[in-house]
C-alpha cells in the first residue's frame, strides 16, 4: 500500500550517533500500518553503500533499476554452498529504542529471476543477546516483511512456537527460528540478512529497512482460532474442509484412485530397482559400494535407495487443550520405562478422572472452538502428557485433531478400525507416491504387515549419571562409562529386538536422536562435554576414566601443570574437580588432551550400543544417532565411523551442497540424511518450519530440489522428510512446535503439488542414482 498524500514526514532519532535522518516523499512510501515513529536503518538513497553494511560472503550494489520509494534500492547476491552469505548492518553505536513501546523491524523486498529466496534475519541487541525470524522472499512484486523485535508474554504463554499476527497487515510476518524468549532491544547492535548453507546462489533487492513502533495488538488474536478439525478457523486456505460429509467424500474419492494403484514398473517387492544389477541376496538389508556411489542392498539382492517419510505415528499428533486433571497418579512414571514421552501415543484415560478437568491456561483453551464433550465419541482422542520439554504447560490433557478426523473420515465399523484403515492407506500411499521405506519413528503397528520397508528406534533413557555439553537442546548426555547406562541399552535393544521379531523388512535400527555431543563454533562449544566431566567429582565415571588417562600420560601431576599451563596443586584437587568451564582461551596441549577425552567418551558410546546390537539383532544395520548440524565434532564422527554401518543426519537446510559435505569423501561411508522439511504459510497454520516455502507449490520444488541433492550424492543412500502429517496447529505437546511440514494435514488430506513432484521424483530415482548400472544399459 503507498500513501496518497503529497507531505513530507521527517523521522526523528533522539541520542543515535551514525544515524541519517531521511526526508521521503509519502506518496511513494510502502505504509504497512499506522505508526508513530521510526527508524530508518538504510534507504539505500545514498550515492554509495553505508559503511555500517558488511558484505559476508555475497555480492551486493545499489540497484536503479527497481525500487519501492525514492531511487534505489540494494542488489543482493547470496551465494549458495556457503556456510553463511549475506550483509550484516552495524552502526558504530547502537540504535536506541523506546523501553517503553514495542517494535518491529521492517523492509521491503523481493526475489530476482524465477526461484524465491529463502531468509534469516538475526538482530542482536546491546548485550549481544539475539534473537532470528526467517522468511521466504517472493519473486514478483516488492512486498513488506515484518519481524518483531518485542516479545508479547502472550505469545510465549500460548505455548505455540509462534502465533498468527496480532494486528491487521498485508506485511508477511516473519515467523521465529528457535523459541520466543523476552529479550530487551531497548538497544540494537545489529541486524544481519542472511542464507544459511543454501543450496543454490540466489539474488534478491531490499529497501527501506526501518524499525517502526508496532500498532496496537488485538485483544482476541488467540481467540477461536481453530475449528473442531484442527484448522485455521479464521482463514481460508486451498484444502480446507468444512463438514464431516466434506471429509467423507474427499476420503472416497482418494480410495477409488489409490484402489487402482500399481508399483512403478521398476521397483520389486521390497521397493528396489528390479532393472538394476543382481547382487548377492542375504535375506536381509545392507550396504554395497558401486562404481562409485554407496547404496542400500535389499534382501533379494535389488540396490535400493531409501526415500520417504518419517514419524507415521500418532505419538506427535497431539496438542495441550489448556485443561488438566486432579488425579497426580497420572504424573507417575514406571522408571524401567524404555519410551520417552513425546514418543508415546494416545493414553487412555479414565472417565472418573476426565470428569475431574479443570482449566488451567485459559488464554489456551479458549483458542479452540469445539472440542468434543465427555460423552461424544471422538472423546476417545483425548490423551494425556506427563512432561513437556518446552513451553509454559508442564503437563496436561491433550487432543489429537488428526485421530478423530480420521474416524471422521473412514468411520468405525469396530473398536479403531479407523486406525487399521489409517495403515493400509498409508501404506498405499507410500507406494502410489513412489516412496520406497518409511524414514525414522513410524508406528509398530506397521513393522509385520510386510509392505513397506521401515526402520525400528531405540532410546537410551534412565537413571544414569549426565554430562552437558553447553549446547544441551534436546538434554543432556548419557555417561556411558555408568554401568547404568549398559543395562538400559540392552533393556531398550531387547523390546526393539521383540518388536521386530527378525523381520526382514527391517532395515536397520537408530538409536538415540540428535544427541548434544557439541560443536566446533569455538574450542569451549567443541569440548564442554570434557570440560563439564572435568569439573565433575570422584563419584562420577566419566571423572575417573578421564583421570586414568591423565595419570597413564603424565604419571605426575607437574608434567601435566607444564602442558596445560595451570596450577594444580596434586591429583586429589583435579579428581575433586577442576572448573574451567568460564574459561574461553585453551592452550594447544589442553585442547590435544580434550580431544584424546572427547574421542573417549564417543568411542564407550558407540561400542556399547554396537555391541548390544550386535548380541541381539546381528542381522541389522546400526544406522547411529542421526546427528544433528548443532552437535557433532570431529571425534566423534571418528568414533562413530568404528561402530555404525550407516552414517545419519539430521539436515534442515535447502538441500546437500558440497563444501559442508566435503567430509563424506575422507569417511567413506554410507551416510542417510534422517530428517528435513520445507514448509509453506497458505496451510493454515500459524509457523511454516525451519525452512520455508512461499506457497505450496514453491515447496513441492524445493522438496524436489533437496531430493535430487541427495539422490545425487554418490556417499547418500537415503534421506527421509519429516514428517509424514502436519503438526497440530497449536503445536505438539512435546515443545509447541505447529509446522507445515506434512505431506498431508491434519485432517489427513494429501498435499496435491506434493504429491505430484514426488511421484515425478520418484520415478526417475533409480535411473538418476544407478543409472549406468541397469539391466538395458
Amino acid at each position: 500500500m503507498r500513501l496518497k498524500h503529497t507531505w513530507v514526514l521527517y523521522v526523528l532519532v533522539i541520542g543515535i550517533i551514525g544515524f541519517v535522518v531521511y526526508p521521503f516523499k509519502t506518496k511513494d512510501y510502502r505504509k504497512v500500518w499506522d505508526y508513530k515513529s521510526e527508524v530508518i536503518i538504510d534507504n539505500f538513497e545514498s550515492s554509495r553503500i553505508s559503511e555500517n553494511l558488511n558484505s559476508i560472503k555475497s555480492t551486493i550494489e545499489l540497484s536503479t533499476k527497481e525500487y519501492t520509494s525514492g531511487e534505489q534500492s540494494l542488489k543482493v547476491l547470496f551465494k549458495g554452498d556457503e556456510k553463511l552469505s549475506g550483509f550484516d548492518i552495524t552502526p558504530k553505536k547502537p540504535w536506541v529504542l523506546d523501553k517503553n513501546k514495542k517494535f518491529s523491524l521492517v523492509f521491503d523486498a523481493k526475489s530476482l529471476g524465477n526461484e524465491t529466496t529463502f531468509l534469516s534475519i538475526n538482530i542482536k541487541n546491546g548485550k549481544g543477546e539475539s534473537v532470528k525470524r526467517i522468511t521466504n522472499i517472493d519473486k514478483g512484486d516488492f512486498k513488506s516483511y515484518f519481524f518483531e523485535i518485542t516479545t508479547d508474554i502472550n505469545d510465549i504463554e500460548s505455548g505455540l512456537r509462534d502465533t498468527p499476527p496480532a494486528w491487521e497487515t498485508d506485511a508477511i510476518h516473519m515467523k521465529i527460528n528457535g523459541l520466543l524468549y523476552d529479550i530487551d532491544f531497548s538497544e540494537v547492535s545489529s541486524i544481519a540478512f542472511l542464507r544459511l548453507e543454501g543450496l543454490k546462489d540466489k539474488t534478491f533487492l531490499i529497501d527501506n529497512i526501518r524499525i517502526v513502533e508496532s500498532p496496537e495488538r488485538d485483544p482476541n488474536y488467540l481467540t477461536g482460532i481453530v475449528d473442531k478439525f484442527g484448522q485455521n478457523a479464521k482463514k481460508d486456505f486451498p484444502i480446507k474442509v468444512h463438514s464431516d460429509q466434506e471429509l467423507q467424500n474427499i476420503a472416497d474419492k482418494e480410495l477409488k484412485s489409490l484402489s487402482e494403484y500399481t508399483l512403478m514398473p521398476d521397483r520389486c517387492e521390497y521397493g528396489g530397482w528390479k532393472d538394476g544389477p543382481q547382487l548377492e541376496a542375504t535375506g536381509f538389508f545392507r550396504t554395497e559400494k558401486m562404481n562409485g556411489k554407496w547404496g542400500l542392498v535389499d534382501p533379494d539382492g535389488h540396490l535400493f535407495f531409501s526415500i520417504g517419510l518419517a514419524n507415521v505415528r500418532m505419538a506427535n499428533s497431539t496438542t495441550y487443550t489448556g485443561i488438566d486433571y486432579t488425579d497426580e497418579s497420572l504424573y507417575h512414571r514406571d522408571p524401567e520405562d524404555v519410551t520417552p514421552e513425546d514418543s508415546k501415543g494416545i493414553i487412555d484415560i479414565p472417565m472418573e478422572t476426565m470428569k475431574t478437568g479443570h482449566v488451567v491456561n485459559k488464554l489456551r483453551h479458549d483458542m479452540f472452538l469445539e472440542l468434543p464433550k465427555l460423552d461424544d465419541p471422538l472423546a476417545k482422542h483425548y490423551s494425556y502428557r506427563k512432561v513437556s520439554h518446552f513451553g509454559p504447560i508442564k503437563h496436561g490433557q491433550t487432543f489429537s485433531f488428526y485421530r478423530s478426523n480420521l474416524e471422521r473420515r473412514y468411520g468405525e465399523e469396530y473398536p479403531n478400525s479407523f486406525f487399521d484403515k489409517w495403515l493400509e492407506v498409508t501404506e498405499n500411499r507410500m507406494r502410489n507416491w513412489g516412496f520406497t521405506s518409511f524414514g525414522n519413528w513410524i508406528d509398530p503397528a506397521f513393522y509385520h504387515r510386510n509392505n513397506v520397508p521401515y526402520f525400528a528406534n531405540g532410546w537410551i533413557i534412565g537413571d544414569f549419571q549426565k554430562v552437558y555439553s553447553g549446547s544441551d537442546y534436546w538434554g543432556p548426555m548419557p555417561d556411558p562409562f555408568d554401568p547404568e547406562f549398559e543395562r538400559r541399552v540392552k533393556k531398550s535393544i531387547e523390546v526393539v529386538s521383540e518388536e521386530v521379531k527378525n523381520n526382514p523388512w527391517c532395515i536397520g535400527v537408530f538409536v538415540d536422536n540428535e544427541l548434544s555431543w557439541g560443536n566446533e563454533s569455538s574450542t569451549k562449544a567443541h569440548y564442554g562435554l570434557v570440560l563439564d566431566g572435568l569439573s565433575k567429582g570422584k563419584d562420577s565415571y566419566l571423572k575417573q576414566q578421564f583421570m586414568t588417562i591423565l595419570k597413564t600420560k603424565y604419571q605426575s601431576i607437574k608434567s601435566l601443570n607444564k602442558n596445560w599451563q595451570t596450577n594444580i596443586a596434586n591429583w586429589d584437587e583435579l579428581e575433586n574437580g577442576v572448573n574451567f568451564k568460564n574459561q574461553n582461551e585453551f592452550n594447544e596441549g589442553m585442547v590435544a588432551d580434550f580431544s584424546i577425552m572427547l574421542e573417549t567418551f564417543a568411542t564407550k558410546y558407540f561400542k556399547t550400543v554396537h555391541d548390544v546390537l550386535e548380541e541381539k539383532m546381528p542381522d541389522y544395520m546400526y544406522m547411529g544417532c542421526r546427528f544433528a548440524v548443532w552437535g557433532i565434532t570431529e571425534e566423534v564422527r571418528k568414533s562413530a565411523a568404528k561402530f555404525v554401518d550407516v552414517f545419519s543426519y539430521n539436515y534442515y537446510k535447502e538441500g546437500i551442497g558440497e563444501k559442508y559435505w566435503k567430509f563424506l569423501e575422507e569417511v567413506d561411508m554410507p551416510t542417510i540424511i534422517g530428517e528435513y522439511h520445507i514448509g509453506a504459510p497458505d496451510s493454515g497454520l500459524f509457523h511454516s518450519g525451519l525452512v520455508h516455502a512461499t506457497d505450496q507449490e514453491d515447496r513441492a520444488k524445493m522438496w524436489a530440489d533437496y531430493a535430487y541433492s541427495t539422490i545425487d550424492n554418490p556417499y547418500l543412500v537415503g534421506a527421509h522428510w519429516f514428517q509424514y502429517l502436519d503438526s497440530p496447529i497449536t503445536g505438539r505437546a512435546h515443545d509447541g512446535e505447529n509446522y507445515n511440514v506434512g505431506f498431508v494435514s491434519n485432517t489427513d488430506i494429501p498435499y496435491p503439488p506434493m504429491i505430484k513432484k514426488a511421484k515425478e521424483v520418484n520415478s526417475s530415482l533409480y535411473l538418476r542414482r544407478f543409472g549406468k548400472l541397469g539391466k538395458n544399459k
